[in-house]
């Protein structure tokens, strides 16, 4: 049964993700958001530990953050386009994947704190 996700901005005390998914194995996380034609407000991608990605495949730009373990926000990407490489980043841990605006819409911006919570 695939895992669900929900990540709240405790420094803003605003939901960022309420409809997620979770990519914790090799071939979810290869996977990704490869193919997808939209995504909608609210959801989001967490690849469990990774420290990079890439936007080979994907139809539609992105919004990354790259987390500690504690959820803190280390580096972000707004509006990242189809068939890029992300930055490789010391200390994270995960690597939340969010439609393109939700960044911006939501004045989230490194270090913040988010809680992830997986179902």
């Amino acid at each position: 049964m695939p895992q669900t996700l929900r990540v709240f901005n405790r420094t803003r005390n605003l939901m960022l993700v309420s409809q997620g998914e979770v990519a914790a194995n090799l071939w979810t996380r290869f996977r990704g958001l490869m193919g997808r034609r939209e995504l909608s407000e609210g959801f989001g991608l967490l690849l469990r530990h990774e420290s990079a990605i890439h936007t080979f495949g994907m139809r539609v730009p992105i919004d990354v953050v790259y987390l500690d373990a504690n959820g803190k926000i280390l580096r972000q990407t707004e509006m990242m386009l189809p068939a890029r490489l992300g930055p490789l980043v010391r200390g994270v841990r995960d690597v939340l994947e969010l439609p393109a605006g939700t960044l911006a819409r939501t004045h989230t911006r490194v270090g913040d704190l988010l809680q992830v919570e997986i179902i």
